[in-house]
């Protein structure tokens, strides 16, 4: 194969990694829009160094047993070509990851070289973002955070058991070490650049991991103990979650009777960002009794409902933890909230100006002296708040022949 035809090969294989906040890839071009956490919009090239695996991951499109065209880029073929792109603006940055080649050694140290290229020969100035193949020595992982602005080590399945019985080759050991090193060099190198500008860098921009949702047996519970676990002691910046999508087929993996769970992701999407930004615990959120989330509604209004005692709350009284798990009420109007009441009482119409979304926060707040909806409160009859929640989300049935689902935001 040529360049090119290898850029059709790399690229499509890569569209599955999900560990990177990116859109579809216009065509076999490879190049992907990607979000950064402030908001911004970045074109990269996402792209595996090779597809020719030696693992048998029973989930994966380019395990050894399957049957696809392989190919695999050198050192200086993926140099040249992020370089032209790069040149003529159509990227500002590379996602680069692999198959496995023959060790995770040698595949992690022509990805390195790749980068190190970029970096000191090329003098490329654009984003980095680099898998990080578990069981790679400790001195090519530590190369790989020099030169790179992201790392991710993917964490695959929420469980060991269910990594062993789909991806028998990999190791839960092999892929917390790397990522252990990583957050904790991270750490150390964030707390240096505090005591000297001048300190070098180290993957500023963090890292992160995915996991697949769906193929094995483990519960919203579990994933959200493990993601909380993940970032307490990993340093880790964002657990991507990748509905299992069949691309193989395989007796150890279930058949989606509908489809892949994008609901089910979208739904622990939304915890995830409780967990990170709104002081919440994967605990607080599931139970035992309730292992899984709710599909019609969002994580924070299903946890305000089983929680009636917490309401309502007093919009003039109540601190910025109490105002955040409010259904209605995001960080930036909780702010907004604690700055305005300052200087007046707050009544409906000044929650309104401020951005609290009133057919969601009705139900659980009081506020300039009484209930804002008068007829039901969610501490009295919580059944009946939840189908007005669902009514106002268009999650249930529209009584005309049009039906639509409408995703409901965290707010």
């Amino acid at each position: 194969m040529d360049t090119l035809e290898k850029l059709e090969v790399l690229a499509g294989s890569a569209r599955y990694d999900a560990s990177c906040a990116s859109g579809g890839s216009a065509g076999n071009s490879g190049v992907c829009h990607s979000w950064s956490d402030d908001g911004r919009c970045v074109s990269l090239l996402k792209v595996l160094l090779s597809n020719e695996c030696s693992y048998d991951c029973a989930y994966c499109l380019n395990r050894s047993s399957n049957s696809v065209r392989r190919a695999t880029f050198t050192v200086e073929e993926l140099v040249g070509l992020v370089m032209r792109f790069y040149r003529r603006n159509y990227i500002e940055g590379l996602f680069l990851s692999s198959a496995v080649l023959r060790s995770p050694d040698e595949t992690m140290a022509r990805m390195v070289s790749v980068a190190e290229r970029l970096r000191t020969r090329e003098r490329f100035g654009g984003y980095i973002h680099m898998k990080v193949i578990p069981g790679s020595s400790p001195a090519l992982v530590q190369r790989a955070g020099e030169v790179a602005d992201r790392v991710s080590v993917n964490i695959e399945l929420p469980s060991s058991g269910s990594l062993s019985r789909l991806a028998p080759q990999k190791d839960r050991n092999a892929i917390l070490g790397p990522m252990s090193q990583l957050g904790r060099t991270i750490g150390e190198r964030v707390a240096d650049r505090r005591r000297s500008r001048r300190a070098p860098r180290f993957a500023p921009a963090g890292q992160s991991t995915q996991m697949i949702i769906g193929a094995s047996p483990e519960s919203d519970r579990q994933i959200l103990l493990l993601s909380e676990a993940l970032y307490g002691r990993m340093n880790l910046r964002r657990v991507y979650y990748s509905a299992y999508v069949p691309v193989v087929s395989d007796n150890r993996l279930p058949v989606p009777a509908s489809g892949p769970p994008l609901q089910r992701e979208h739904r622990l999407y939304q915890a995830d960002w409780l967990l990170r930004n709104y002081g919440f615990s994967a605990a607080e959120l599931l139970d035992d009794t309730a292992p899984f989330l709710d599909e019609e509604l969002d994580p924070k209004a299903a946890w305000a409902l089983r929680h009636p005692e917490y309401f309502p709350v007093d919009i003039n009284r109540a601190d910025y933890g109490v105002l955040l798990r409010v259904p209605g009420i995001g960080v930036t109007s909780a702010r907004r909230i604690l700055s305005a009441r300052r200087f007046a009482m707050l009544d409906v119409d000044g929650l309104k100006k401020i951005g609290v979304v009133l057919k969601r926060a009705r139900y659980f707040i009081v506020c300039g002296g009484g209930v804002v909806q008068r007829d039901v409160m969610v501490d009295e009859r919580p059944s009946v708040v939840r189908r007005r929640l669902l009514e106002a989300c268009n999650a249930l049935p529209a009584p005309a022949a049009s039906r639509q689902l409408v995703l409901p935001g965290l707010r």
